[in-house]
């Protein structure tokens, strides 16, 4: 089965734009490669892959992103039928993801990386998270069910759920006309744990 990535990337001219041997976080031998690749995704535009991989004790490293970044902002997109969730999603490693009826959030981390998905991708990663979650022995089973439940139907369109993306590098994207665009403001940016500097 090929990913979304390898589908969109059959068709684009990849060009490797710079590599560079850094320190690797895991070993911190400097043998971690990174190199960054341009390509062009259809309908979305540039976009640039960066993959580091550590000669040392092979960590890897992924992360995607819009060329040209558009400064903080918010993408936010309605799943209301079962087409919606073909929608391609672009989330750079600072993006954070956000199902607003339900509260669940993918905040990133220190080890956060960015990738190319889907909404049904998106869905899917949430629903894999809440099983983990729902392990515990002290975990509301019947809430967990609920959630569970909840995220399956919105993968079949059949339930209506509210993906909002917020990136403050303005470099993640959410590919449909359905897409809206919004400002994001200094307050919602801290309350999701991102440092935020004060203007001049």
């Amino acid at each position: 089965m090929r990913t979304v990535l390898e589908l969109n990337l059959k068709n684009s001219k990849i060009m490797a734009m710079n590599t560079m041997i850094v320190k690797c976080p895991v070993c911190n031998n400097n043998t971690l490669k990174i190199t960054d690749y341009l390509y062009e995704i259809p309908r979305v535009g540039k976009v640039i892959l960066t993959v580091g991989k550590c000669s040392k004790c092979n960590y890897k490293f992924n992360d995607i992103r819009l060329a040209e970044a558009r400064g903080p902002r918010k993408i936010v997109f309605m799943i209301e039928n079962s087409d919606d969730v073909d929608a391609l999603v672009i989330k750079s490693s600072s993006a954070s993801v956000i199902i607003k009826e339900i509260g669940l959030k993918m905040l990133p981390g220190p080890a956060s990386q960015g990738f190319i998905s889907t909404i049904e991708g998106i869905l899917q990663r949430f629903k894999e998270a809440v099983e983990t979650a729902c392990r515990s022995l002290d975990a509301n089973q019947g809430k967990c069910k609920q959630l569970i439940s909840l995220l399956d139907r919105a993968r079949e369109g059949k339930e209506k759920l509210t993906i909002i993306v917020v990136d403050p590098e303005g470099v993640s994207a959410i590919e449909s006309p359905k897409a809206r665009i919004e400002e994001v403001s200094k307050e919602e940016l801290e309350e999701l744990g991102y440092i935020v500097q004060p203007s001049d």
